[in-house]
């Protein structure tokens, strides 16, 4: 058996968060209608990540980056200060479930939100797993741009031991 070298991070991804390393770095994050954006410098090896809950900050406010225009802002900056070139940028991007029958469908629009960035960015977008209505569970390795993806069931157990 051969061993490595290299040390790799763990870290989870709460919401309203992003994270940034030039090191290599295993990010976990859990999605429901959020939406989290893995981008990677496919020649510097430099991964970012965010984890977006609602689509547009209006201007009111602190400028958190619980907003998808202000996580991508925010994430796109961290991975240039960090050494990325964003013509060697390229985007993954997870989440916007509809878990919860709403009119709202914060999922869908924070979907398009992320998309309408990604392009106003020239950031191309190389896969994705969107909408639909089961949660995700994503392992972001940041040295190789690679997502591990799986969709969590809900469960309606109602059963209280007492």
């Amino acid at each position: 058996m051969i061993e490595s070298d290299v040390k790799i991070g763990k870290f989870y991804l709460y919401p309203s968060n992003i994270f940034v390393s030039v090191e290599p770095c295993l990010i976990t994050t859990v999605l429901g209608s959020c939406i989290a954006i893995c981008l990677y410098d496919v020649k510097k090896n430099i991964g970012g990540i965010n984890h977006f809950m609602l689509p547009l900050w209006n201007g009111e406010g602190l400028a958190s980056a619980k907003y998808g225009n202000v996580a991508m802002e925010k994430l796109l900056s961290e991975m240039t200060k960090n050494g990325a070139n964003r013509e060697d940028i390229e985007a993954k991007m997870f989440g916007g479930a509809n878990l919860v029958n709403l009119t709202m469908n914060v999922g869908e629009r924070n979907a398009e939100t992320a998309v309408r960035i990604l392009n106003n960015e020239n950031i191309k977008l190389v896969a994705k797993s969107t909408g639909g209505t089961q949660g995700r569970k994503i392992i972001f390795d940041t040295s190789t741009g690679s997502v591990h993806m799986r969709y969590i069931q809900q469960t309606h157990d109602l059963k209280h031991k007492i």
